[in-house]
């Protein structure tokens, strides 16, 4: 029997075409430990962990974490999008300002 937090990092990881294992690189785990989040009930995340892994799948780990769906898959991915956006250099914030400005003229 799977939970919410394991239904949605397979979800993810599969909409991302990752394996276990690939999304085990990217996020400095082990394949056997995404497989366990993803299909032991209850899971054990660590903190640390599972934060890399929502950051490789795109979206907060709140998302990950909210059983109650308080938190959508568009809001944490948008959120994931602010939080990369704080951490970008000048130049790319301002490109991506005015590719921003180009599509609202359209």
């Amino acid at each position: 029997m799977t939970t919410a937090l394991g239904e949605k990092i397979q979800k993810l990881r599969k909409e991302k075409g990752l394996t276990l294992e690939q999304l085990a690189d990217l996020a400095d785990s082990s394949k056997s430990y995404i497989w366990e989040l993803e299909n032991k009930n209850p899971p054990r995340p660590s903190a640390e962990k599972l934060s890399k892994i929502a950051t490789q799948l795109g979206v907060t780990m709140e998302y990950l974490l909210d059983q109650e769906e308080r938190v959508t898959e568009t809001d944490a991915t948008d959120e994931m999008f602010f939080r990369k956006y704080r951490q970008m250099d000048p130049d790319v914030k301002k490109r991506i300002r005015k590719m921003v400005d180009i599509w609202e003229e359209e």
